[in-house]
């Protein structure tokens, strides 16, 4: 054998190499290739059940809403039929306070007024004293 066959034998092996090394990765990336279509569509399939899930959601979630805004202008209608019932409780408390501090005026008048009573009496007493003396 001649220099120029081994060559060509050494260049036929690597060239049987290198089509063994590249049939194995177009093996391995066929079954990669297989395994993210497979993933696609799983995920595919779960987003579709997600988004269904999602509209029956928000449909909800709005009904909820609706709901809740009229329970709230419900409830701001019934306290503002209750304002007046807070202002008289205001004004009733205020009352109260006015009738208190007129009744400890008026207990503070009378207790002054019975010590110038017992007073006027204790003078009446000295002068009838001294008159019915003078007389006798």
């Amino acid at each position: 054998m001649s220099g120029g066959e081994i060559a060509g034998l050494i260049a036929a092996g690597a060239l049987l190499i290198l089509v063994i090394f590249i049939s194995i990765f177009l093996t391995r990336l066929s079954k990669v290739t297989k395994n993210i279509e497979k993933t696609v569509a799983n995920l595919d399939t779960s987003m579709q059940s997600v988004t269904k899930d999602v509209n029956v959601l928000s449909g909800e979630v709005e009904g909820l809403l609706v709901k809740s805004n009229t329970l709230m202008n419900d409830v701001n209608g019934k306290m503002a039929t209750l304002d007046p019932v807070f202002q008289a409780m205001g004004d009733l408390g205020e009352s109260v306070s006015d009738l208190n501090a007129s009744s400890r005026d008026l207990a503070e008048r009378i207790t002054n007024a019975g010590g110038t009573v017992a007073k006027a009496r204790l003078g009446k007493r000295m002068l009838t004293s001294i008159f019915s003396r003078n007389n006798d």
